[in-house]
């Protein structure tokens, strides 16, 4: 259960977000803090400030305004209680503050609540990547009429994103009213609208020779930046001092995302071989050019200057990998080779592998109670790949989706 304390609970978000509250079993309002506390009533008490507010919780969500960040700040340095900082709007020096104050406790900010906007945040730098300068890029935001800031905080995180895939180089160009020479190859258009009851629509527009490329988020309600802030909650409410955002919920809901197996292949140990590069190049060089497929690697640490290298290949292509590794052996006759037959390759993978620790602890536990031995071993930022034996395929990847919920 994570008990909250909603910042402008009587505005419009803070109202959507304490409806969505009660439909959440993990969650309880312990109070409210709103300026006008009687506007509205509510299940719980509402207090005018944060000077009179008596009940603790885990974490304080802000659906406020700018002018209030100062009193919420200082509650939370003063009771270290984590925020949730939703309000849009916040000047340069605002956020210069909210990362001031994060040393002392933790403060989790995002322009936008949206699990589906902070996804278009990487997905919109990484089109940028490709893209380059073949494409002009335009940003289109769309919102209610009683939206006050504009272009939307979500509109420049957007830029921002999209700018970072050229170190920063471009300008903004806000509308072009009134403008009367060619769009520059260098800059960023942003424009704003603002009609009816609009949720929230933001598209970034890719416009290249004949050809588009359109990335668009539509928000039909409030509604899901209540969810947001409240996973959010969730999140931070045990985390250390720091500044945290989406991206840090998305990376631990992430953390495995994908597990595959594969049985085409066999595993070859050369065993008590010199620890000598140029030996293992001389080796892997023959192998490469039989166009033999080498996939996992592992070396163990030289011992009196012989080390076990042991690595997996396709089954098909290992009568041809003997012959070379026959010559290898009979060319250094105190090395022995070992091959693996009927195993299986399991790969786990998530990008929250990346800033998370404990996956492959986890996965060690998972295979110590199913009694499954491991033969082989290679990690990298977002991936771990086992080699294990076929007949414990089933029960290893029947645990590990059940551990991690796939």
């Amino acid at each position: 259960m994570t008990k909250i304390i909603i910042h402008g609970c009587n505005g419009k978000m803070g109202q959507v977000l304490a409806a969505a509250a009660k439909n959440d079993p993990d969650i309880k309002v312990a109070a409210g803090v709103d300026k006008y506390p009687d506007l509205v009533t509510h299940d719980f008490p509402v207090y005018p400030d944060f000077s009179e507010l008596t009940d603790g919780a885990d974490a304080v969500i802000d659906f406020s305004v700018p002018a209030a960040l100062p009193s919420l700040l200082a509650y939370g340095e003063r009771t270290k209680t984590p925020l949730v900082i939703a309000t849009t709007g916040l000047s340069p020096r605002d956020l210069e503050l909210i990362e001031e104050k994060s040393a002392y406790f933790p403060i989790f900010r995002s322009a936008n609540m949206s699990l589906g906007v902070n996804l278009m945040y990487e997905l919109v730098h990484r089109a940028a990547s490709v893209l380059g300068d073949l494409f002009d890029i335009e940003i289109i935001e769309k919102h209610h009429n009683q939206k006050i800031d504009s272009p939307s905080g979500t509109a420049y995180a957007l830029a921002d994103s999209v700018n970072a895939a050229f170190l920063n180089s471009k300008h903004y160009t806000f509308g072009r009213h009134s403008k009367n020479d060619r769009r520059s190859a260098n800059e960023i258009g942003i424009h704003a609208v603002r009609g009816g009851t609009i949720a929230g629509e933001h598209s970034v527009i890719y416009a290249g020779r004949d050809e588009i490329l359109e990335i668009t988020h539509s928000a039909h309600s409030k509604q899901i930046f209540a969810l947001g802030a409240l996973e959010a909650a969730k999140y931070i409410k045990n985390k250390a001092p720091g500044l945290y955002n989406m991206k840090d919920v998305m990376l631990e809901q992430s953390a495995v995302t994908n597990i595959y197996t594969s049985n085409d292949e066999v595993m070859v140990t050369v065993n008590q071989m010199p620890g000598d590069t140029g030996m293992m190049a001389a080796l892997f060089g023959k192998l490469a050019r039989e166009n033999i497929n080498i996939d996992m690697i592992s070396q163990t640490a030289p011992m009196n200057g012989l080390v076990n290298l042991s690595f997996t290949l396709p089954e098909k292509h290992l009568n041809k990998a003997i012959n070379v590794i026959g010559e290898f052996n009979t060319a250094n006759p105190t090395v022995r080779t070992d091959v693996f037959i009927n195993i299986t390759k399991l790969t786990v993978e998530g990008l929250g592998m990346e800033h998370q620790s404990g996956v492959a602890a986890r996965i060690f536990e998972i295979m110590a109670k199913q009694g499954i031995g491991i033969k082989l071993i290679t990690t990298s930022e977002t991936k771990i790949s086992y080699v294990i034996d076929q007949i414990d395929e089933k029960s290893a990847v029947e645990a590990i989706i059940d551990a991690f919920g796939l």
